[in-house]
């Protein structure tokens, strides 16, 4: 918090672009839902991707680290009336940023403003959004909390079809604890779509305990393999790439401080799939059925899959589809004796 509150003044004070989310071309449906958001809420807003999944009608979302609450009231309309989004950011005094809040380490020095500042802009506009939306009742909420234990802010297992995060994973000491978290909350079939920073080798302790590499959102960046590691421990899915971009660093400081190390922000979907649903490869047929994406849908950097076309899948996103909210979107036949490449990492 004294970082963003006191040192940067505007974006362009940044020293990296790890917290300014990449300018691609935004889907008409979120862009027409981010026009709806409270200027308020969008102008306290840092983040590296943009963490709006596809097929989200009804479903209930939980956003790691909300900040403002920017992706919060992105994803209430697309969720709808039935939907509901759950919020949820740091306890007092810890507040960090717009994107996310969690423990700061033990060189950086404590905040000196009101610590719950993020969390009550979020708070302050529910029924500005529930009225701008259209809807009879709010179906969002904010809570502060820890990501690492989302069990004292009373979030019940299996109880989210979607877990969401904007590069805020990066910010927390105990990373497997938030996705072990994740996993837990998650219904069956349920997906955590992420943004995040990645470095291409595990960092040097100058690294990690640098300040401004912290408030850079780079200090904490996990090894890019440590996630497939560590998403295989906790239970899901290999993680499934779909965009990845460069972090570019401006200052020779610290560039020099960062020496051959090179920083990516990417986002990644991972999946809790039951046991039942792992049948081997197959083939699928996209029937056209998600808003937004009738004619085709990117799914990750392996997999687009365009309306009415049969589509070789390897076993594991065979499962993924055979098991989540887009099995009514697919045809999926198993395909035992003519088996998908696997496609591994990008």
């Amino acid at each position: 918090q004294d970082y963003y509150g006191k040192e940067l003044q505007r974006s362009g004070d940044l020293k990296t672009n790890a917290c300014v989310t990449s300018a691609r071309p935004l889907p008409t449906a979120v862009r027409d839902a981010l026009e709806r958001v409270h200027e308020e809420v969008v102008a306290k807003y840092y983040g590296c991707g943009l963490v709006i999944p596809e097929c989200l009608a009804a479903c209930w979302i939980l956003d790691l680290g909300s900040g403002s609450g920017r992706d919060c009231y992105l994803l209430s309309q697309l969720v709808g009336e039935r939907g509901h989004v759950t919020g949820i950011d740091m306890t007092e005094g810890q507040v960090w940023h717009g994107a996310g809040s969690f423990p700061r380490p033990s060189s950086i020095p404590p905040p000196s403003f009101p610590s719950s500042f993020q969390v009550e802009v979020a708070k302050k506009h529910i029924a500005y959004h529930t009225d701008k939306f259209g809807y009879q009742k709010p179906n969002v909420e904010f809570l502060q909390g820890y990501m690492e234990k989302l069990d004292d802010a009373g979030l019940a297992d299996e109880s989210y079809d979607i877990v969401v995060s904007n590069c805020v994973i990066n910010l927390a000491p105990d990373k497997r604890a938030v996705l072990r978290e994740a996993y837990r909350v998650l219904k069956f079939g349920g997906e955590m779509y992420f943004s995040d920073v990645y470095a291409s080798h595990r960092l040097s302790e100058a690294i990690r305990k640098h300040r401004v590499l912290w408030g850079e959102c780079l200090a904490g960046a996990l090894y890019w393999k440590d996630l497939y590691s560590i998403a295989e421990e906790v239970g899901f899915s290999p993680p499934c790439l779909v965009t990845a971009s460069p972090i570019t660093i401006g200052d020779k400081e610290l560039e020099s401080i960062v020496g051959d190390c090179r920083f990516v922000s990417a986002t990644f979907r991972l999946f809790k799939v039951p046991s039942s649903s792992r049948a081997g490869p197959g083939q699928v047929i996209y029937n056209g059925g998600i808003v937004g994406h009738e004619r085709e849908l990117v799914f990750d950097a392996n997999f687009t899959f365009k309306e009415g076309e049969v589509v070789d899948v390897d076993a594991e996103i065979a499962a993924i589809l055979r098991s989540s909210r887009f099995a009514e979107e697919f045809l999926i036949r198993t395909s035992e004796a003519n088996p998908a490449t696997p496609q591994g990492c990008c």
